[in-house]
């Protein structure tokens, strides 16, 4: 690689990371005047994570009044999400991966779901035969086949949405 070729890279990698920070702020000020509208308090934490944007929404107390915008089993959260997403795709004419974290709950979740790979890899490892688990959203079905890799095995989506789910396979 040429001195020319690397200054070029880090040059791509400042713009990507420069419009991701972009993204989590005009995804910031979207979701400041979000919580204006509905008088709810909460503090918004903006980072870069993954080669996406991410922001949270996090409370000083306990949270109670953030738990609407989750919504049961995250149902309004991903609504947030993508509204939030157009809403970054309208100032800046691009499709955004943004993630959107409220209380935690995305946080906890990817936890959960770590663990959920981790032991279906197990189980699998142990029988060989392939195990198929419940339907997911495409965030939860990404962190299952992430443990899965990381535990060594391989897995895939199957399924129409909102009934797609995975397929975690023997070596």
């Amino acid at each position: 690689m040429t001195e020319g070729t690397t200054t070029s890279a880090a040059a791509e990698a400042g713009d990507t990371l420069s419009h991701l920070e972009q993204e989590g702020e005009i995804a910031a000020d979207y979701l400041e005047g979000l919580l204006d509208i509905a008088d709810l308090d909460g503090d918004i934490d903006m980072d870069v994570e993954a080669d996406r944007a991410a922001v949270s929404i996090i409370s000083d107390s306990d949270g109670r009044d953030l738990q609407k915008l989750v919504g049961r089993d995250g149902e309004v959260l991903e609504a947030l999400q993508e509204l939030t997403r157009l809403a970054v795709h309208r100032e800046t004419g691009d499709r955004s991966r943004l993630m959107l974290d409220i209380a935690g709950y995305r946080a906890q979740k990817r936890e959960e779901l770590s663990e959920l790979g981790a032991k279906a890899a197990a189980d699998v490892k142990s029988s060989g035969e392939p195990a198929k688990l419940d339907p997911m959203t495409p965030f939860e079905r990404k962190v299952v086949h992430d443990a899965v890799k990381a535990a060594g095995l391989r897995s895939e989506s199957e399924g129409e949405e909102p009934q797609r789910f995975v397929v975690v396979l023997p070596a």
